[in-house]
């Protein structure tokens, strides 16, 4: 079984005090790492002194946050074998027969309407390929001239031999980190970012150098540069077009400044494209590959097309296409061809797509922000020009609070810190507006129901405004 040591558990804590008891509070932010995929099933984890003497408080502290786990069926307790998280570990026991009606835990949306049409016509297609061995490790040729025409019709001149094609984005940003970068070597990071990008990150023991990124200002370049020069990264991972979750994005002036500036230190951009399609009002801008040949470009159809269809891809030089794909054979052996023919009719039908999800986004954003300002009076929800969540502050409450109590009310969210390092972001809240507007309507209202039912049972705490 896995196990996990208290330094490790104390990182992924964060800053978990935020008032009231403190066997309490290190309870509840246990189960929201646990919640959120942090902390697996079945994880081993620290012995009570262990974690006391890295946490610097009692073990009866920690013994009593232990026993409020078991108590709520997260944890299990062996004796002599140590404490585990357990099957469907969970902030309360729910009321009997109330599950999770809205799962807002997945920016993600529904099968676009032409997924189907193209399955089918992939399912027709396959004949052509039973021939061959079905094994195509740097993808399905006709897949791999698909994408480069994606990157030609945006102006950027590309061939077939610089694609990869992977199991999803983020396959493709696991392929990269293993490839490109040695344990111990520095990465940048923006602050906050797509979670699973940390966790390939941490997968290959890099260590993340973040840049802030604010939903209205974006990115501070000066503090990029500084951090190019001081800390030599290996890589810097950015994700240029509507950026997850903060939906903000880089200008062309700054594409331009940021290829120079990583290319004048020797540091690799990976770009991240998956969110590029997203695009409510902002219009068209040129990949950052196009400012600099060693931006490597990662790229998807789960978010303009379908999660379910897992295909992705890795647009670099040749030579580091050839590099990724010898490393490759000792993770797999390459994606399914089925899914590749599906990914290539898709492709043919880009701009239907696109013109399909703005519909759907505008309408989510508009039924979004009405809802907050129904419920919430108090926030100032952001405005973005693409991207399928909000990034807010969610004064007066932690995000840890508020993820917790909305589950009671059969609402799934994920807790602002795993957009983040070292515990921040627990001021801030995720809320995609990828649903229908009746979904959203009613997410929101059961989260207005949770936080007025948390502060009720904290009158007589602090309320910490983060």
């Amino acid at each position: 079984m896995v196990s996990i040591t208290a330094t490790r558990l104390a990182a992924l804590l964060g800053r978990w005090h935020l008032g009231g008891p403190a066997y309490v509070a290190l309870a509840d932010r246990i189960r929201v790492v646990a919640l959120d995929g942090r902390l697996a099933h079945a994880t081993r984890l620290p012995a009570e002194r262990e974690l006391a003497g890295v946490l610097g408080v009692s073990r009866t502290t920690v013994s009593a946050a232990y026993a409020r786990l078991r108590e709520l069926g997260a944890l299990e307790s062996r004796r002599g074998a140590g404490s585990y998280m357990a099957l469907g570990s969970r902030p309360t026991a729910e009321p009997e027969g109330r599950g999770i009606a809205w799962d807002f835990t997945k920016a993600a949306m529904p099968a676009a309407g032409p997924v189907a049409a193209c399955i089918v016509a992939a399912a027709t297609a396959v004949s052509g390929e039973l021939h061959r061995s079905g094994y195509e490790i740097e993808g399905l040729p006709r897949l791999r001239e698909a994408v480069a025409e994606h990157f030609r019709r945006r102006g950027l001149p590309t061939d077939p031999e610089q694609i990869l094609v992977t199991s999803g984005a983020q396959h493709a940003i696991a392929l990269l980190a293993h490839s490109l970068i040695a344990p111990g070597d520095r990465v940048i990071i923006e602050q906050p970012t797509y979670p699973h990008a940390i966790d390939a990150l941490s997968a290959v023991r890099a260590r993340p150098v973040p840049i802030a990124v604010d939903p209205q200002a974006g990115w501070d370049l000066n503090e990029v540069a500084a951090a190019l020069r001081d800390a030599s990264p290996a890589l810097a991972y950015v994700i240029p077009d509507f950026q997850n979750p903060t939906g903000a994005s880089l200008s062309e002036e700054e594409r331009d400044l940021l290829a120079r500036t990583a290319d004048r230190h020797g540091t690799v951009i990976v770009a991240d494209e998956t969110t590029m399609w997203l695009d409510i009002r902002r219009g068209p801008r040129a990949p950052l590959a196009a400012s600099s040949p060693s931006v490597v470009t990662v790229g998807g159809l789960s978010k303009l097309a379908w999660g379910g269809l897992r295909v992705g891809w890795i647009r670099a030089s040749r030579s580091l296409v050839a590099r990724i794909a010898q490393s490759r054979a000792d993770l797999d052996l390459g994606t399914p061809i089925l899914e590749q023919l599906a990914a290539a009719e898709l492709l043919a039908r880009e701009d239907d797509l696109v013109a399909e999800r703005r519909v759907r986004l505008r309408e989510g954003l508009r039924s979004m922000r009405s809802a907050l300002a129904e419920q919430f009076p108090e926030w100032s929800p952001p405005d973005p020009d693409g991207g399928m969540a909000l990034w807010l502050a969610c004064t007066p409450w932690s995000s840890s609070e508020l993820v917790l109590g909305a589950r009671e009310e059969g609402l799934a969210l994920t807790a602002g810190p795993r957009f983040g390092l070292h515990g921040a972001f627990e001021g801030r809240l995720r809320l995609p507006f990828t649903d229908n507007p009746e979904s959203i309507t009613g997410a929101i209202a059961a989260l207005r129901r949770s936080a007025e039912k948390h502060v009720r049972g904290r009158l007589h705490e602090p309320l910490v405004a983060v």
